[in-house]
């Protein structure tokens, strides 16, 4: 069994030298693993997209959070069982391609790599947004394009300036979000400030109740809420450029809960409870609000810095994320074999260019329609993120099935329940392609996925064409069961 995964894995990757991870520097340690991982769980769509969503939901938003968190858990213990059983960079479309075969795979790499191109595009619009709180008279546009210019930078020095720099950012979220939490608890159990007078745990229903526009509006927001989530799975792209993946990855995984339950369902408990929900609206963030209306001096500046952080965290991510993407996507001859290569420091920088110029077109929306550019970005990178997470959740199903009936070595880091979890995970993001159908403006997101799935199949003819090898890879799940 192990011989046939090992000569599969090195004939799908002589396009590019060797498997995909070869080469790459294995320069992030545990303590950055760790904040990579807690800051994919602290984003734009947390700081800016909960405003929207609240305005919909009202207090029943947490909820939603609270059932989208558990659901993108057992996502992850899905990944996490799949990455101890083999970690390799670019992940996901390597376990499609082995589980499902080489057109999943260039789908799922080529997806995975258009929702951070996207993704880049809605945090570099938020970041730009967060500088008019304190220079209102810069265009968006401008704000933008230096922020994708300096951590562009970033990203071609190398790995471990990469990691550090998602390390600081990562730990200014993490202070930040503890801080207000602990500010808000005592303006509801002290009374001070501004906002003393009427903050209290009962604006969590005493306004039209918990679902104050019904069960409908809330499970709508969903979407939105998926959105959020959006880069937990990066601990899966570090796992080739890991010190010790072993450890570090089931740690970081495993620590999931805690990050759901602090970070969102904790934090919007809080702020939904000093300020009531009829006070937020879309296009701003409900953090700054709420330390607006606690009266704290400097306190808005403050946060407002902190999700400011939040989005050129993100930014930073998607960067990485892409380059490595596009590599793995070349190593298997299904990009062209340039972006295969790797700079002096060991950075796959052209990979890099290519995406960060193309998260560019972030700048030019927001020339030309700032106020619609998050919204439009966000609805497709979230469908992008969802078929990411489907084949994550169905490569795992299938090695499961291996596993059991005794055709691969078993993980060492099994996700509970087996696959039943990942069944139950796979039928909610179904459901939630369905609300993202129903809802007219985030429909277009699907309208654009069509479109890149039509691209996606042209371009897998025309890789056929020149190679005919491509498509008759056995899938590794169809191979070990012969």
């Amino acid at each position: 069994m192990t011989s046939v995964q090992v000569d599969k894995h090195h004939d799908g990757n002589e396009a590019a030298g060797g498997t995909p991870e070869e080469g790459y520097e294995r320069g992030l340690g545990s303590r950055q693993v760790q904040m990579i991982a807690i800051g994919g769980a602290i984003g734009v769509g947390l700081f800016m997209g909960a405003g929207a969503n609240i305005a919909k939901a009202g207090p029943s938003i947490i909820l939603m959070y609270a059932l989208a968190g558990v659901v993108i858990f057992f996502i992850m213990r899905a990944l996490g069982e799949l990455l101890l059983y083999r970690p390799v960079s670019g992940s996901f479309a390597e376990y499609a391609r082995e589980f499902l075969g080489p057109f999943f795979g260039f789908v799922t790499g080529w997806t995975y790599w258009l929702m951070w191109v996207v993704t880049g595009m809605a945090e570099l619009t938020a970041a730009a947004i967060y500088v008019h709180f304190w220079f209102p008279e810069i265009p968006q546009w401008v704000s933008a394009l230096v922020f994708l210019v300096v951590l562009f930078g970033v990203n071609l020095i190398s790995v471990k300036i990469f990691g550090e720099v998602e390390f600081w950012f990562s730990m200014v979220k993490v202070t930040a979000i503890i801080g207000m939490i602990v500010i808000g608890l005592g303006v509801l159990t002290l009374g001070f400030s501004d906002a003393g007078d009427t903050a209290a745990a009962s604006n969590l229903w005493a306004h039209d109740g918990i679902f104050p526009n019904g069960i409908g509006s809330s499970l709508m927001t969903l979407q939105g809420v998926m959105f959020a989530y959006l880069a937990v799975e990066l601990v899966g792209v570090t796992a080739g450029e890991s010190e010790n993946p072993e450890k570090t990855l089931p740690k970081a995984i495993n620590t999931l809960p805690w990050r759901i339950i602090v970070f969102y369902v904790g934090a919007l408990l809080v702020i939904l409870s000093v300020v009531k929900w009829t006070e937020f609206s879309a296009g701003q963030s409900p953090f700054v609000h709420a330390f607006e209306k606690i009266g704290i001096p400097l306190a808005a500046g403050i946060v407002n810095f902190v999700v400011l952080t939040a989005a050129l965290s993100s930014c930073n991510s998607g960067m990485y994320s892409t380059g490595r993407m596009l590599r793995d996507l070349a190593a298997n001859s299904e990009a062209p074999k340039a972006f295969g290569k790797l700079n002096a420091r060991r950075t796959p920088a052209i990979g890099i260019a290519v995406s960060v110029a193309l998260m560019g077109i972030g700048v030019i929306l927001n020339y030309v329609v700032p106020e619609k550019a998050f919204g439009y970005v966000v609805s497709v990178a979230t469908a992008a993120g969802i078929w990411t997470w489907m084949m994550i959740l169905v490569s795992h199903i299938r090695y499961r099935r291996a596993v059991d009936a005794g055709r691969l070595p078993a993980s060492s880091f099994p996700a509970p329940g087996g696959a039943k979890f990942s069944w139950v995970a796979l039928i909610f993001l179904v459901f939630v392609t369905g609300m993202i159908a129903y809802d007219k403006d985030a429909r277009v997101s699907l309208i654009v996925a069509a479109v890149w799935a039509v691209g996606l199949a042209i371009g897998w003819a025309i890789l056929k064409s020149r190679n005919p090898q491509i498509a008759d890879r056995t899938p590794q799940y169809e191979s070990v069961s012969k």
